[in-house]
C-alpha cells in the first residue's frame, strides 16, 4: 500500500523591508507566535500565504515590468498574471497585517480600521524564491520581495506589534545576528547581503535565489 500523497506547497510571499537610513541597512522582523503549528517562537519577515482574493484586488499600481518578467520565471505556463500579482498583493497586505504599515491608498467608502487597500506594488524587488521540503507540517512556496521604506515614504518608527508577530525590531543584516532564525531565513538575508555589496539600489530586474530540494538535497538555483 503506498504511502500519503506528499503536500503540495502553497502559494505565499513575504517582504524584507528595508530601512537604509544613517548608511545602514536594517530589516523588519518580528517574532511568530507560539501557537503558530508552523515556525513557532522564531523571527520572521512579515508575510503568509497568498489567499484567493489577493488576485482579485484592485492595486495601485502594478509591479515594475523588469520585476515581474523575473518573477515570471520558472513558473507553471498556467500561472496567469492575476495570481503572480496577487502574491505581490499577499505580501502588502500581510506588511500591513503583521506590522500595521499601509503601502498603497486608501478604498473610498471603506469603513474605518478597514483592511481593504490598494496596494501599491511598485516598488517591489523580486529577490528570492523558497519551497517548504516534503515531510513538514506546511509547505509553503514563497516568493521574497525587498521594499526600502524610503522608496515606500514609511517612516520605519511607525511599526507596531500584531497577534501574528511580535517584538518587532530592526536588524542590522551586516552584525552578528542576534535572533533566533529559521535556516530558509537567513539563507534570503545571506543573498540580499550579497546583492546589495554588488548593488545597493537593488536593480528591479536583478538575478532572485530559488532554494529547494531535489532528491533529498538542499539546492540553491537562480531566477
Amino acid at each position: 500500500m503506498s504511502g500519503p500523497s506528499p503536500l503540495r506547497p502553497v502559494d505565499a510571499a513575504s517582504v524584507i523591508l528595508i530601512d537604509r537610513s544613517d548608511d545602514r541597512f536594517r530589516v523588519l522582523v518580528g517574532k511568530r507566535s507560539s501557537r503558530h503549528v508552523f515556525m513557532p517562537d522564531v523571527y520572521v519577515f512579515p508575510g503568509g500565504r497568498r489567499d484567493p482574493l489577493d488576485s482579485r484586488m484592485p492595486v495601485h499600481a502594478p509591479f515594475h515590468p523588469a520585476a515581474f518578467e523575473r518573477l515570471k520565471q520558472r513558473t507553471p505556463v498556467r500561472t496567469v498574471p492575476a495570481t503572480l500579482r496577487g502574491l505581490g498583493v499577499a505580501a502588502l497586505r500581510e506588511l500591513r497585517e503583521e506590522a500595521g504599515v499601509t503601502v498603497g491608498s486608501a478604498v473610498d467608502g471603506a469603513p474605518a480600521g478597514s483592511h481593504l487597500f490598494h496596494p501599491d506594488l511598485s516598488r517591489l524587488r523580486f529577490v528570492a524564491r523558497a519551497i517548504t521540503p516534503p515531510g513538514q507540517v506546511r509547505r509553503f512556496d514563497t516568493r521574497f520581495f525587498a521594499l526600502f521604506t524610503d522608496d515606500a515614504e514609511i517612516d520605519p518608527q511607525t511599526v507596531h506589534d500584531s497577534p501574528e508577530l511580535s517584538d518587532l525590531r530592526w536588524i542590522d543584516i551586516f552584525q552578528t545576528l542576534k535572533v533566533d532564525m529559521p535556516a530558509i531565513t537567513i539563507s534570503v538575508l545571506e543573498e540580499l547581503k550579497t546583492s546589495l555589496q554588488q548593488d545597493p539600489s537593488l536593480p528591479f530586474g536583478g538575478q532572485a535565489a530559488f532554494f529547494m530540494h531535489r532528491r533529498g538535497t538542499f539546492v540553491r538555483d537562480l531566477l
